[in-house]
């Protein structure tokens, strides 16, 4: 059985626009009216780089509001923009961290299911945005990156829905053991195994994850977190 989870949640979208040189969808909206939300994620929003982004493993994002108050304490000359929906993220909480959620966990979502599928890989457009050098690898190295979904049932979405957890078959990895053991400790082959071994963790972080467990290194980081390919 699940552990009682319920948290009210802000949903956004948005359009692929340039910024800095840079074609993103990172700058959502507020979403004030009932939605669709399908496998490849919410009607109307626009994924700038299919090739990192979305897809159906891909198809959310959260993040948790209550991290930018730390970002803000951390980065006050930036303060102004970390804000809800700053990081791209499509369903803004509070009440719910990395700490506390996990790989597998299925939530109700208005008429949809939603399953947690793998933390977020941050990338150097959020450095970008948030006018803070190095910022992609400040969230990587804290593990407060988010999650990711699929969309286990598609269905429509009122403005007051509420996240609903209906099902936890994993109990031990947390997104954050996951994102913490996948970008700190990233060599750690018993809990590399453990980790691949979640049936519901995206194919994408299998992928990297049996490579380095056969290769016996890490995948170069360089260009995600830079830009510098």
């Amino acid at each position: 059985m699940p552990t009682q989870h319920s948290c009210d949640v802000t949903l956004y979208r948005g359009n692929a626009k340039e910024y800095k040189g840079i074609k993103t969808a990172i700058v959502k909206s507020l979403i004030s009216s009932k939605i669709y939300l399908s496998e490849q994620g919410v009607e109307g929003d626009v994924c700038a780089d299919t090739k990192h982004h979305g897809g159906i493993e891909r198809a959310l994002h959260q993040y948790p509001c209550e991290h930018y108050h730390y970002w803000q304490s951390l980065y006050p000359q930036s303060k102004s923009l970390f804000h809800a929906s700053a990081m791209g993220e499509n369903i803004s909480t509070i009440g719910m961290t990395e700490r506390d959620v996990f790989i597998g966990d299925q939530y109700q979502l208005g008429d949809a299911i939603i399953e947690v599928s793998q933390p977020r890989s941050p990338c150097y457009k959020l450095s970008l945005f948030m006018e803070v050098k190095d910022f992609a690898l400040q969230v990587q190295q804290t593990s407060r990156c988010g999650w990711l979904y699929r969309v286990i049932k598609p269905g429509f979405i009122n403005t007051n829905a509420k996240l609903d957890l209906v099902s936890r078959v994993n109990q031990s990895l947390s997104v954050y053991n996951v994102a913490d053991t996948f970008f700190n400790n990233p060599m750690d082959k018993e809990a590399l195994q453990q980790i691949i071994e979640l049936e519901s963790l995206s194919q994408h972080w299998k992928n990297y994850i049996q490579q380095r467990l056969e290769l016996g290194k890490v995948e170069s980081w360089q260009a995600r977190l830079t830009g510098v390919f």
